[in-house]
């Protein structure tokens, strides 16, 4: 089987490389950065336009008709460029919250007792790890969720949280007669913010590698110190495993194999955005240069849709009862550890 990019997908991801290049360069990330992750609703528009939240969704229901490894493309380019808002839960609502596919609205997430991203900023919330199931808070519903939320210190300065009710995803459990799409909110979710992760570990990768060849000390660039290429070795190695785990359950939509793209693509976009940090020296913990805000949004993901733990725990189960496990998208309606939310 060839798991290589199609000419088809390779355009894809250079199209929203070059659209990501136009509508959100590095001035625009850093007047993001100074409103305090305040949306920009035209480049939410902008982003509905070229199809990045439809792209899944049939041609005859106004979407592009891709699927799953195409999406992960497009996300793996959002973490790259940094891109705020809740991109993933917006994806996953269009079709069922209007709006949500032309970039209209603004589509957050709450589950797993996790702060809820951009929530003041919202036209809809999705609710609990079975929101797909659900129907998605929006008017007098959605006032009511906000008015009784607190806001929270975020560590991403462009990711502003809020605290949900405590009752905000009571519902009755998952049990054998969960309908077979009840739980695939949760995996797909993993799976997208997986794919931001990678193009955050890639992209922090790209920085310390040049900076290395750049900066220069004792009369030579400090990329042809040992210590230095060990780091930037480690980084990619790193970054190509996640790719390929990303890619693979992207393709097969195992939940099993989600989580283990998840573990890998976390591992890797925080430790690549330290040894970035490192690689910088001082001037990388300045807040004039943006490593750190690499590391606070890897920091932040990791913590979203499904934890480590939670991976870690459907990864044993995995092993230890494989006869048992779900190995395909038909058994998404099955209950998982730890499986949290986010935007």
């Amino acid at each position: 089987m060839d798991f290589q990019l199609s000419d088809d997908q390779r355009a894809l991801r250079s199209g929203m490389r070059d659209l990501l290049g136009a509508v959100f360069d590095r001035d625009r990330l850093r007047a993001a950065v100074e409103r305090d992750g305040a949306l920009d609703r035209s480049l939410w528009r902008e982003l509905g336009a070229a199809g990045f939240f439809a792209l899944r969704l049939p041609e005859e229901a106004g979407g592009v008709g891709l699927g799953l490894p195409e999406a992960v493309l497009l996300f793996e380019e959002a973490g790259r460029a940094l891109l705020p808002g809740p991109l993933v839960a917006t994806h996953l609502a269009a079709g069922l919250v209007k709006g949500a596919a032309e970039g209209e609205a603004v589509v957050t997430a709450v589950a797993g007792g996790l702060p809820v991203a951009h929530l003041a900023e919202a036209d809809a919330v999705l609710v609990g790890t079975d929101a797909l199931a659900r129907e998605p808070l929006v008017g007098e519903a959605l006032r009511a969720f906000v008015a009784a939320a607190r806001p929270v210190r975020s560590m991403d300065p462009l990711t502003p949280l809020h605290s949900a009710p405590a009752d905000a995803e009571r519902a009755p459990a998952a049990t054998e007669r969960t309908p077979a799409h009840a739980g695939r909110l949760r995996f797909e979710a993993a799976l997208l913010t997986a794919a931001e992760q990678l193009g955050s570990a890639a992209r922090t990768t790209e920085v310390a590698v040049q900076h290395a060849g750049e900066r220069e000390q004792f009369g030579s660039p400090i990329g042809s110190f040992q210590a230095v290429k060990h780091l930037c070795a480690d980084m990619l190695a790193r970054t190509e495993p996640a790719r390929a785990a990303v890619y693979a359950a992207a393709v097969t939509g195992d939940p099993v194999e989600i989580a283990a793209a998840k573990l890998l693509a976390d591992e890797a976009a925080v430790r690549n955005a330290r040894d970035c940090l490192q690689i910088h020296g001082g001037m990388g913990f300045t807040w004039e240069a943006d490593v750190h805000l690499h590391l606070k949004r890897a920091w932040l993901r990791a913590a979203s849709w499904l934890t480590g733990a939670g991976a870690e725990e459907l990864l044993a189960a995995g092993l230890g009862a494989a006869g048992r496990l779900p190995r395909s998208s038909a058994a998404y309606g099955r209950p998982v550890p730890e499986a949290g939310g986010g935007g």
